[in-house]
């Protein structure tokens, strides 16, 4: 929630609508883009209906943060992961254009209430949940709501966006 206000009722919640996510699979590189609801156009990458969840520790609470506040909490999360023991790859998400970006890791193995909490963890407002039928925007903080759209997926290089940032840490 923003001053009491819950998240889906602000602008950035349809600023997180738009998002789109590059993740670094170990097969090459894909972008996610969101669709209309019942769309899932793309091949995924999870076997036996796994989903996989996007989360950032970048911007808690979506205020902007310093490059080193932003650095330092996605080595905190990327540390987090490894002693979980947790399959991930890293990921950008962003705007379509490319404007703003942020640091990401997509994840194997966790329920939608334990991506919830992680995110709840670095201060995110919200996880994306990414599975073979729908791509979810699932609320960290307030009342779990989440918002079911489908989803495309363009493998290898997209132009504009987030993928320019994309790096292992």
């Amino acid at each position: 929630m923003t001053a009491g206000i819950p998240i889906t009722r602000t602008p950035q919640w349809s600023l997180y609508q738009q998002a789109v996510v590059d993740v670094e699979l170990p097969g090459g590189p894909v972008r996610i883009t969101p669709a209309p609801p019942g769309v899932a156009a793309g091949r995924f990458p999870v076997p036996h209906g796994e989903t996989l969840h996007v989360v950032t520790a970048h911007n808690p609470r979506g205020t902007r943060a310093s490059a080193q506040h932003n650095h330092r909490a996605h080595r905190e999360l990327l540390g987090l992961l490894r002693r979980r023991g947790l399959v991930w790859w890293p990921a950008v998400g962003g705007d379509p254009e490319g404007r703003h970006t942020e640091e990401s890791v997509a994840v194997v193995g966790l329920s939608d209430d334990e991506a919830r909490a992680l995110g709840r963890e670095f201060g995110q407002d919200a996880v994306f949940a990414w599975s073979a039928s729908a791509w979810r925007l699932l609320t960290c903080f307030g009342a779990e709501e989440a918002l079911t759209l489908g989803w495309r997926v363009a493998e290898g290089s997209s132009g504009a966006g987030p993928r320019g940032v994309l790096h292992r840490v």
